[in-house]
């Protein structure tokens, strides 16, 4: 087996340590090591090595929008990212709502060979919103689901919620919901605030995502179980999650990278990039999620990596596709809103996108500690680094990327996947 010495990287930007990775375990952590079966050495110093990141929230498209992405081009994003493990949402053709469909999924993943891919499976049978999916023989399948979403659209039903939330308690799962009340959103385009009126476009309001994050944190208490809120947008919503906090109530929340650093100012342009489900809201918004993910109501940053071909977000407004694809930006939009500006530290980053992510989702060997006997999932980050996005060195097969040309803090080097280097230098393996 072979051996890899990282040397002299800030573990979770704390001192410099070394680190002694032997096969697919850490081996050793501390100053000056050395081994002399060691085969490659990384000289990281002043970098940050952080565990690998874990997304709870991905569209990978496979199968059925192969035009979009596949598993293997959109696990290569996600390595390029600094991510070990992704969470594929269910949304695709046909849908994952039943044990075979999730196992596609799931075999897809390892042969990969860039990352894990955990599939989570539908909520109802083709997102329709009417009847359960088959949860149990998804959770018993090879893929052992254990996170449950309809995300696209939301379980608006409160019946089937409820008996979603009672289904999933019997194993531990989670129900993610996309919270989003669909007859207050019909014919909406984007925020509904003051850019909306004066555009004229129609308004997404922030009622629509607060109604269905208050019934479901009841419905949770209600039931006993562990209700999840997918890419949380708004400062109500944030207070909604700390009030149900407080009361003990099993609910953990997600917030995007886009949703902490972009503001609905930007649809000024008609720039359909900037066409996201949720829509992008308010700086007000952007500024009580920061603060939230900062005190920790808000548990996560998930992506919602959300790849479109291009002939879907090069049109008009109107005809354009929802969504942004975000796994190669995402830790340095991190950097940029969160770290440089003094919310959270290097270790408070490795809690919000490995160790939560991983222990909600239930991603065995992912989010552990950078310590000796641990899997050797881990990423190493160039934190002095600052440039343009360019989407053409994507990995992605789609570029609908809302960062094109603008500088951003940060860079993933190296990604370590159970002891094996799937990014080095900045290029796949």
């Amino acid at each position: 087996m072979s051996k890899t010495l990282i040397r002299g990287a800030k573990v979770l930007g704390g001192e410099s340590q070394d680190v002694l990775i032997d096969g697919g375990t850490i081996a050793e952590v501390g100053p000056e090591l050395w081994d002399a079966d060691v085969t490659r050495v990384v000289e990281a110093t002043g970098k940050i090595l952080l565990p690998g990141l874990v997304d709870l929230h991905t569209h990978l498209r496979e199968p059925g929008r192969e035009d979009s992405e596949t598993v293997l081009t959109g696990t290569r994003a996600a390595a390029s990212g600094g991510y070990t493990s992704v969470f594929a949402m269910a949304n695709t053709f046909p849908v994952a709502d039943t044990a075979g469909v999730v196992e596609q999924v799931w075999r897809l993943g390892q042969e990969s060979g860039y990352c894990d891919v955990q599939p989570i499976g539908a909520v109802t049978v083709g997102l329709e919103g009417q009847k359960l999916a088959e949860l149990g023989a998804m959770h018993e399948s090879a893929a052992g689901v254990t996170v449950f979403s309809d995300d696209g659209k939301c379980v608006h039903d409160a019946v089937i919620m409820r008996r979603a939330l009672e289904y999933v308690k019997a194993f531990g799962g989670v129900v993610a919901q996309h919270a989003q009340e669909p007859r207050l959103t019909e014919g909406a385009e984007m925020n509904e605030g003051v850019v909306s009126a004066e555009l004229g476009l129609g308004g997404w309001p922030a009622v629509a995502e607060e109604s269905i994050i208050a019934r479901d944190v009841l419905l949770a208490e209600h039931v006993g179980s562990r209700v999840h809120i997918c890419h949380l947008s708004t400062a109500g919503s944030v207070e909604i999650v700390r009030w149900a906090k407080s009361r003990g109530i099993r609910v953990t929340a997600e917030v995007t990278p886009h949703h902490l650093l972009l503001t609905d100012e930007l649809v000024r342009s008609y720039n359909p990039v900037y066409k996201v489900n949720p829509p992008l809201r308010t700086e007000r918004d952007v500024m009580a999620l920061r603060e939230a993910l900062a005190d920790g109501t808000i548990d996560i940053v998930a992506t919602d990596h959300a790849p479109h071909p291009q002939e879907d977000k090069d049109c008009e407004w109107a005809a354009a596709a929802m969504g942004m694809v975000g796994l190669e930006t995402a830790l340095s939009v991190v950097q940029e809103t969160m770290v440089d500006t003094g919310l959270l530290d290097w270790a408070g980053v490795a809690d919000r996108m490995s160790f939560t992510p991983a222990r909600i989702g239930q991603a065995e060997g992912h989010g552990r500690p950078v310590s000796a006997g641990e899997p050797a999932n881990l990423t190493l980050v160039d934190s002095a680094y600052r440039g343009p996005v360019d989407p053409a060195g994507f990995a992605s097969r789609s570029r609908n990327t809302p960062y094109e040309g603008r500088e951003l803090p940060g860079r993933v080097t190296h990604t370590w996947l159970r002891g094996k280097a799937t990014l080095v230098d900045g290029k796949l393996t």
